[in-house]
């Protein structure tokens, strides 16, 4: 599966805000709407990204630099729409993120964070190599991708 990451537009954020997570996944991540709008306030700091299959948007996904509560690279928000979860593509997405990040010549670590009650998230991001790191931030564990160490 070849997944690609592309930048939300006037053209597609339409679509992007009709995808929907599972009902009790409701809790575990805001709306790509209010994604949208709060990286509309962080255009330097903060991107989205819906997550197609050819020409299906499945996705969205929100990263950017958070040296404030991260100290560094974030994948901020993953989401996979209801209809496309358990098909590998929030792994795909994942990987494709972490590809895009590995690009930035100053990112050496990317965290992540969620819901503690999140079980599909930490098995997915703990598959990929990520790591608690202690902390916890707005009530969600924080967990890092050591990136040098990985290589």
């Amino acid at each position: 599966m070849a997944v690609r990451l592309v930048p939300i537009t006037k053209d597609n954020w339409r679509e992007a805000i009709r995808l929907k997570v599972r009902e009790d996944q409701k809790g575990f991540v805001a709306t790509n709407v209010y994604s949208i709008a709060e990286a509309s306030f962080y255009p330097d700091q903060v991107h989205c990204r819906a997550v197609y299959d050819d020409d299906t948007m499945v996705g969205f996904v929100m990263y950017g630099y958070d040296d404030e509560d991260y100290g560094g690279y974030a994948i901020i928000r993953l989401m996979v729409d209801e209809r496309y979860q358990g098909k590998g593509y929030g792994r795909a997405a994942m990987l494709a993120m972490i590809e895009a990040l590995k690009q930035q010549p100053d990112c050496d670590k990317i965290y992540i964070s969620f819901e503690p009650e999140n079980h599909a998230a930490r098995a997915l991001y703990t598959s990929l190599g990520f790591v608690y790191d202690g902390r916890i931030v707005d009530e969600e564990e924080v967990f890092r991708l050591d990136l040098l160490s990985a290589l």
